[in-house]
């Protein structure tokens, strides 16, 4: 009997073992070239680590902040922490930053298996493993230098909790101590966890009996004192952890219930789409973590999680499954409430919940005896493999992809900060970005990389333009003094041409404009975005001037309202589009122009104006308007 327990552990060391190697080269193979550059918000993470592990101090000079200001938003602690605590070993590298996700990758894959293994048996515990292994979902995330890469493994490290919690007829102070710790982390490592982690505590009710009332409400009580410090730097920093919220969700005070209501299903419907899911995804929103093309999750995954469903639905529920049902439709709600469709970065936590729900099916065939159900565990191995095999080979010839390059900045270091190098030896870059673009941090991150003193870099504010013959890496997209250098968009290395040009308002006889829409307007449905072209011709004598800085004052703009059929103004003042380039007398130039269509469906007339800035719109001082009907759906 020992000597057959004997064989049977070794069989187990080795198939560990053989997964772990697997892993190993799967998860760390090409590790700093694939993605092929690092991305803006991968830098920030890594600099701000970085100056935390040396000074204790993010890029502001805020000393251990509690969450981390850039880019306008506040990105949270623990991922950056992490990071500091091993860049204080290493010193700052984008492999050693890129190997700690990768590692937390793999701790997730083998916290499923170990989940499952805990549910079931040894065999089902290796096939839900090797199943997260292949995962593109989770795969992905463990390439990239972002703070939700660690969400996955909070909350498989939650549901572990939940699980040894769930089989004690009575909860003890570890395990009450285990959930609390479990939602904070939730909670802190991404921003869905203000919502979803709220929402898996109250969750925990399913469990809820005589025995347990008495911790869970101690639970519930022990989470609460870990958000307090949250809400008092919320407190002390209004609209911090609430203005991205803001600028990227669908509620408004201005919206009817019956209206969020539906765009919140229809957000809700669209992000458990099974096609984006387990058979293709081209989302443009998802370009930072997917390849295009290729499912978020095996197309396998999809079955084995409609049979655990069906396994665990034949009998009656019990409260461990109505959780992981409940918590799969909770993990939906924050990224339902965002304009945005299936964005796979707030949806992180489904892969999880959908793996966790493919447990029942596995074991289901691991335990069975007869031959069609071990054929079938081998064919399903089989498709795990061989997809997940085919997404591999499709990853990492992604990193050749010209849209891959340009999404990671692969060119930043190779080519942009080059050429500032060797056109300013000893004098000072100029950063000059424009506010949705702050490629500053490009500079700072691969400054320090390089060793270069980054007194050496002057970063400007948005209205500020910079010396003459200064060297500029800016990602500003008009350039009017610009010499170009080297450009790979949006960034662009040059030397800025003649002295510094400071607008001011126009003559009262320059307010004179030609406006024209050469192609047909688009079809729109009520609050749907376009972008259309604009011909615009100075019909004044006086040259118009082209703005240098996204923030100066007096820029010149084509502009348009909302009127209903009579001419009533509906909305006032909706889209903008700036002057590419100066404009003499006489000349026209193409506008690109972003309208938003009306909240209610109907017939408008959509009316095209230009403005300056701070002084007035053209019609106001004698300039015609173009007026175009148009048809909201």
């Amino acid at each position: 009997m020992n000597r057959i327990n004997s064989q049977a552990l070794t069989r187990a060391l080795l198939v560990w073992f053989g997964l772990t190697a697997l892993a190993a080269v799967l998860y760390f193979n090409h590790l700093r070239h694939n993605p092929p550059g690092f991305f803006i918000d991968e830098s920030s993470v890594a600099y701000n680590a970085h100056t935390i592990s040396q000074t204790g101090k993010d890029e502001h000079g805020v000393a251990w902040p509690l969450f981390f200001r850039a880019f306008g938003e506040f990105k949270n602690p623990v991922y950056v922490y992490m990071l500091a605590a091993l860049f204080r070993l290493t010193g700052p590298s984008i492999l050693v930053a890129r190997c700690l996700s990768a590692t937390t990758g793999l701790a997730t894959v083998a916290l499923l298996g170990l989940l499952a293994a805990r549910m079931s048996r040894r065999l089902t515990g290796f096939l839900v493993a090797i199943t997260a292994l292949l995962t593109p979902w989770l795969f992905e995330l463990s390439r990239v230098v972002i703070e939700v890469t660690l969400y996955p493994l909070a909350l498989t490290l939650f549901l572990l909790c939940v699980w040894r919690a769930s089989i004690r007829s009575k909860w003890t102070l570890s395990d009450v101590l285990g959930l609390a710790a479990a939602l904070a982390l939730l909670t802190y490592t991404y921003s869905i966890g203000r919502l979803l982690a709220p929402l898996l505590a109250l969750g925990l009710i399913w469990f809820v009996t005589r025995a347990r009332v008495r911790a869970l409400l101690l639970t519930w009580f022990a989470y609460a004192l870990t958000l307090v410090p949250m809400l008092v730097f919320q407190e002390r920093n209004p609209q911090a952890l609430t203005g991205r919220f803001g600028m990227i969700t669908y509620l408004s005070p201005q919206r009817s219930p019956l209206r969020i209501g539906e765009d919140f299903l229809k957000h809700f419907v669209a992000n458990l789409n099974p096609w984006k899911l387990f058979i293709t995804e081209q989302s443009k929103v998802n370009e930072l973590l997917h390849i295009p093309g290729a499912p978020a999750m095996l197309t396998i995954t999809a079955a084995l999680a409609v049979a655990g469903i069906f396994l665990i639905t034949r009998r009656e529920i019990d409260a461990w499954w109505r959780f992981i049902l409940f918590g799969l439709f909770a993990s939906v709600a924050p990224a339902s409430l965002t304009n945005d469709y299936f964005h796979m970065l707030r949806l992180c936590a489904v892969p999880v919940f959908i793996i966790v729900l493919s447990i029942p099916a596995f074991a289901w065939l691991a335990e069975g005896r007869t031959r069609g159900r071990r054929i079938t565990l081998v064919v399903t191995l089989l498709l795990i493999v061989v997809q997940g095999s085919f997404f591999q080979g499709q990853f990492q010839a992604s990193a050749r992809w010209p849209r891959r390059l340009h999404t990671f900045d692969a060119d930043y270091p190779r080519m942009i900060l080059p050429a500032a190098l060797a056109n300013a030896p000893s004098a000072s870059i100029y950063l000059a970005d424009n506010s949705s673009r702050p490629g500053y941090i490009q500079a700072y991150w691969y400054g320090t990389l390089q060793k270069i003193s980054l007194q050496k870099f002057v970063s400007l504010g948005f209205d500020q333009p910079a010396p003459e013959g200064a060297v500029v890496i800016t990602t500003e997209s008009i350039r009017p003094r610009c010499r170009v250098l080297v450009e790979s968009e949006p960034y662009t290395t040059c030397i800025a041409q003649g002295p510094p040009r400071f607008l001011t308002r126009l003559p009262d006889d320059a307010f004179a404009a030609e406006l024209s829409v050469p192609e047909p307007l688009p079809r729109l449905r009520s609050e749907q975005p376009a972008t259309i072209l604009v011909v615009v011709k100075n019909a004044s004598k006086v040259m118009w001037p082209a703005r240098e800085r996204s923030g100066e004052p007096f820029q010149l703009h084509v502009g348009n309202h909302w009127l209903d059929a009579p001419g009533n103004v509906v909305v006032h003042d909706d889209g903008r589009g700036a002057l590419p380039r100066d404009l003499r007398p006489g000349e026209t130039t193409a506008v690109p122009l972003t309208i938003n269509a009306p909240q209610h469906s109907g017939d408008y007339l959509l009316e095209i104006d230009m403005l300056q800035e701070g002084v007035s719109w053209f019609a106001l001082r004698g300039s015609r308007t173009l007026r175009l009907p148009i048809k909201v759906e």
